[in-house]
């Protein structure tokens, strides 16, 4: 049996408030006993150490040091080092996050290999919510490594990233080596590059734990600043390690070397990092390092890189500056580079096609990324078919497991195939719920028809612009160009017609007809809803809770802020609570119970209203859709002051809320209750004003009033 390890986090806090929360929750969540995490507030200017004090006051584990004067990454560290306590020490990144379990499997891990240095997977993970697996997990995996190795034993790792955040430490091994994070930008390479050298035993958990938030706004790896030249302070210290260290053998020296120039090289490089003015100095500064740390023995790589290094020797600038066109070139691992010539394969198919004549009568339709046929575009189509039916539409889905799932009869092509790229830039109709790809471009005399998928009462656009953790790195310059494509913009209500010119200003034009998806609701067919109901397994008779919450850009991950099952047993046997999660999250990771139903991988939202006989949800849009069903709405807000200043709202929901309002579990229990107020006159009353003001167009008939603007009658 092996014995547990003591794992000490150190969490450095600067200007992270609307990302920590989502980060503590990661940690916290964990089930190590004697976990210890100490946060260092370095003067953070923001709510930073206001969140920190507030989670330490309901956990105990959590320690928080607050400074009194801005220390930096590195200095924050070295204050959160002084007060570790456990047999290992794992510095985390406050802006990133971990796995569900993370903490417990990597303090199992070490626990049977006890090494001096444990190095874990982790993703990436970009503004646009793409999540991409450590590139480098090949050095790791490929031959089979075992349990634990040294660095001389597999020198590639120096090519992986040498951040501290994948390295959980013996606390006593680095307190050994006399090895100190620095200050200013690049802190912990002083650290990571003497860890690897001088550990002797080496593990690595290959599982995805750390989530590493790339090019976030502010992030010093997408920020323009003199600072980047701190990187040359922290090369010294790795050398001056070496120094010390003379065991470690001239072939990881001159692997040490060539690493740092390649970083030094590609800061230099990389657009938008070493301001313009400060170029030359910063490459002066790789001339001299190069001079004064190159090893013995070492030789020059091939290609590119060999001239590179050759011009840093030389001080040669004028020469480097002439080399840069050539520097833009693809250098990196073999599947970057496939992707990068089947993306400009693709590309210029596309122009090949963008020479043909417009199809006239040729509509592509799409809803939310390629899912599948759903949302305003799939109650469009419908109409189109009926009242136009010379123009042909064809939906764009991504897999065949959706091409299968599509309704009968309705064409289909798979995105970025040829026939795809043909459709898309022939066809003369692009209707879609989210915006079509960037790089499919506006043709002239093409039609792109907007529909959007809700009401909003949430930001959009460009009212994000002060949202950091909402927006989380969007493009705003090209979201203006998106918005300058659309010819329609579909609205539901005078609302969103005022919301959506704020957020998305553009010279198109607003078709204000109500939403087409919701034409199934103004006259619900009883036979219908019947048959719905049998389809998803409500017994006969129950009463239906439809529960939809909406996403919360803090959490990655499924995080329920509601016990549907206890729920459910509170409601008794004759309820039925249908739960319905966020489109953005997969496994909900809901037990089985008999009073409930996870309706989340339902394609047709619609069904699930029709089935309801009451909708409760938080700040959804699916109450502004549910409402025109005229029956009642509850909504459970216990997070909505976070939501407001995280996510930023419209209006004040909770003074024009749709029916009763509970902020607790228990409340909301309550108010389900049968004489709870969820069916009262009062909540009826609510009802009614919320539907003058939100579905003042719901008639039935708003998909054809689209068609009938949109395309050519019969």
């Amino acid at each position: 049996m092996t014995t547990p390890v003591s794992l000490s986090i150190v969490l450095p806090v600067y200007g992270v408030a609307d990302y920590l929360p989502r980060c503590l929750d990661s940690i916290l969540a964990a089930k190590l006993p004697g976990l210890q995490v100490i946060a260092v507030d370095d003067c953070s200017p923001d709510r930073s150490g206001e969140i920190l004090d507030a989670y330490a006051a309901r956990d105990r584990r959590l320690q928080v040091v607050h400074l009194a004067a801005n220390r930096g990454l590195g200095g924050a560290r070295e204050e959160g080092l002084k007060a570790a306590t456990g047999e290992y020490v794992w510095c985390v990144d406050s802006d990133d996050w971990l796995a569900d379990g993370a903490v417990d499997e990597v303090a199992a891990r070490l626990a049977e290999i006890r090494p001096d240095v444990l190095i874990t997977g982790f993703a990436r993970v970009y503004p646009d919510g793409a999540t991409e697996p450590d590139t480098w997990r090949r050095l790791l995996v490929e031959p089979p490594l075992p349990p634990t190795f040294t660095l001389a034993e597999r020198p590639g790792l120096l090519q992986m990233i040498m951040s501290v955040w994948n390295k959980v430490m013996r606390r006593e091994f680095l307190a050994s080596l006399d090895v100190h994070f620095g200050a200013g930008y690049y802190e912990d390479i002083s650290v990571t590059y003497p860890l690897l050298l001088a550990a002797r035993t080496i593990g690595y958990l290959d599982r995805d734990v750390y989530f590493y938030r790339r090019q976030r706004a502010g992030a010093i790896t997408n920020t323009a600043s003199p600072k980047h030249a701190d990187a040359f302070a922290q090369y010294d210290a790795i050398f001056a390690f070496l120094d010390r260290r003379p065991e470690i053998g001239p072939s990881l020296c001159r692997l040490v070397f060539d690493r740092t120039v390649k970083q030094a090289v590609t800061i230099l490089d990389t657009p938008g990092l070493v301001p313009e003015d400060l170029r030359e100095e910063f490459f002066r500064r790789i001339t001299e390092h190069f001079r004064r740390h190159r090893p013995a023995g070492h030789t020059f790589p091939k290609g590119l890189r060999g001239v590179q290094y050759r011009l840093v020797e030389r001080g040669a600038w004028g020469a480097y500056q002439r080399l840069r066109p050539l520097q833009a070139l693809p250098r990196t691992l073999p599947g970057t580079v496939k992707r990068a010539v089947r993306g400009a394969g693709r590309r210029g198919l596309y122009e090949t096609y963008r020479r043909l004549p417009i199809e006239e009568n040729l509509a592509v339709y799409a809803a939310y990324w390629y899912r599948g046929y759903s949302c305003n575009p799939a109650a469009i189509h419908g109409a189109m078919r009926e009242l136009a039916p010379q123009v042909k539409g064809v939906w764009v889905v991504n897999t065949p497991a959706q091409a299968a799932a599509l309704p009968a009869g309705v064409p289909y092509v798979l995105a970025n195939t040829p026939r795809y790229l043909k459709l898309m830039a022939t066809a003369k109709y692009l209707v879609n719920n989210v915006n079509f790809p960037h790089t499919m471009t506006k043709r002239p005399g093409s039609v792109h028809v907007q529909t959007q998928h809700g009401t909003p009462l949430k930001y959009l656009g460009l009212d994000l612009r002060d949202r950091p953790l909402a927006a989380d790195g969007m493009d705003f310059d090209r979201l203006l160009e998106h918005v300058g494509r659309w010819d329609y913009l579909v609205s539901p209500n005078p609302h969103s017609t005022e919301s959506f010119r704020r957020a998305y200003p553009g010279g198109y034009e607003v078709l204000e007809t109500g939403y087409p998806r919701n034409d199934r609701l103004a006259d619900p067919d009883p036979a219908e809803i019947a048959a719905i109901r049998e389809r998803i397994g409500v017994p006969a008779g129950n009463r239906v809770v439809l529960y939809t919450p909406t996403h919360r850009e803090q959490h990655d991950s499924f995080v329920p802020a509601l016990d549907v099952v206890a729920l459910a047993r509170a409601l008794g046997p004759t309820t039925t609570v249908l739960m319905r999660a966020h489109y953005f999250y997969g496994d909900t990771g809901l037990p089985t119970d008999a009073g409930v139903i996870d309706v989340s991988s339902h394609p047709v939202v619609e069904d699930l209203y029709l089935a309801a006989d009451v909708l409760v949800t938080d700040y959804s849009s699916a109450m502004f859709d549910y409402a025109v069903l005229d029956r009642p709405v509850v909504i459970y807000a216990p997070d909505w002051e976070d939501y407001q200043r995280i996510r930023g709202v419209y209006f004040d929901l909770m003074a024009e809320a749709p029916g009763a309002v509970a902020r607790t579990e228990d409340e909301l229990a309550a108010v389900l209750q049968p004489y709870g107020g969820w069916d009262s006159p009062e909540s009826t009353k609510l009802r009614a004003a919320f539907r003058a003001k939100f579905c003042p167009w719901d008639d039935g008939h708003a998909a054809e009033r689209v068609v009938r603007k949109v395309f050519p009658m019969k």
